[in-house]
């Protein structure tokens, strides 16, 4: 995330007319919302002290767990078919609305709608936040997970499965009415997806070998592959660097966007999914990821740099970050 998208962020809930709790300005606890997946409730933990301030109870099998810029997350809880919505003031809210087993999230860069891979009914669901309910969903062929949206809010990538042989390519023209207008076949099976913070790129990790496949945004073309680790991988970025978790090889490797590998870091086995964080305030920034077999949360740098490990709970699926009042 950069400056301008974190500010436009920032901005956002003046427009939106949200619930007052992700409305309030900036300025509080630095927090990362861990999943307790096995325990039916999330963990707050103060990044900057590595403290757990709070547990959250929730439904059950808390899964994945997504920002809506940094005043509130969105819960999915894959085996009861629910949503939740968690704001800065760390409430528990319900997603009214109907879901097979809901897996993962991307928010619209302007916070008003979530998008939600359902891969029991091979759709995607649109949640409008402000009234905490489901208002639209597209079929898109197969029992999507992994999905991103690109910073102008207008395409998601989905992948179509655990180890996908196909994504999806969806147009949010309509945002309340999304529209498959494409198919990307990648040169594997495919995992997890992720836009480059300018959107012009999108990397796809596989499922089923070490590698991962760079390609172009608006063409659709496979610009270059690169070799990784132990399947599944997962991506995100921060500014001009790629971060890719191999949890079953245990470890962190920071790239450049073009691809070229600039560092490694260990991390617990287990350690899958891996998400960026930025206190704009006093201008911090961590990486985040969870460990699905030790229960840790491990935080580092912007450069990969490890900063701490906290066990949070006996499985920890998914973390993010928001400001907590």
């Amino acid at each position: 995330m950069d400056r301008r998208e974190f500010l436009a962020m920032a901005a956002a809930p003046l427009v939106l007319g949200v619930a007052p709790a992700l409305a309030r300005p900036l300025g509080g606890t630095p927090l990362a919302l861990v999943t307790a997946d096995l325990e039916s409730h999330v963990v707050a933990v103060d990044v900057s002290s590595g403290a757990v301030l709070r547990r959250l109870r929730t439904p059950a099998d808390p899964r994945s767990i997504e920002s809506i810029g940094v005043v509130g997350a969105l819960v999915a809880h894959t085996a009861g078919g629910r949503l939740t919505l968690i704001d800065s003031e760390l409430r528990v809210r319900p997603i009214v609305g109907e879901l097979g087993a809901p897996r993962y999230t991307a928010v619209s860069p302007d916070r008003r709608l979530a998008y939600v891979t359902d891969s029991e009914r091979h759709e995607v669901a649109v949640v409008e936040l402000s009234g905490r309910r489901i208002v639209g969903r597209v079929a898109v062929g197969g029992p999507c997970r992994h999905l991103s949206i690109d910073r102008t809010g207008t395409r998601l990538w989905i992948a179509l499965g655990n180890k996908a042989p196909s994504l999806a390519v969806v147009s949010l023209a309509e945002p309340r009415r999304p529209r498959v207008v494409g198919t990307i076949r990648p040169p594997f099976l495919a995992h997890d997806v992720g836009f480059t913070p300018g959107g012009r790129r999108v990397w796809v990790t596989s499922g089923d070998r070490g590698r991962i496949a760079i390609y172009d945004a608006r063409r659709g073309a496979l610009v270059r592959t690169l070799g990784a680790d132990a399947p599944p991988q997962h991506v995100t970025f921060m500014g001009d660097r790629a971060f890719v978790t191999s949890g079953d090889d245990a470890v962190l490797r920071v790239h450049a966007l073009d691809g070229r590998r600039l560092r490694s870091a260990p991390v617990p086995i287990g350690s899958y999914n891996i998400q960026g964080s930025w206190d704009e305030q006093r201008a911090r920034r961590w990486i985040l990821t969870p460990s699905l077999s030790a229960g840790t949360l491990s935080t580092f740098s912007p450069t990969g740099v490890a900063l701490d490990e906290l066990r949070v709970a006996r499985s920890s699926h998914d973390a993010c970050f928001i400001i907590g009042t």
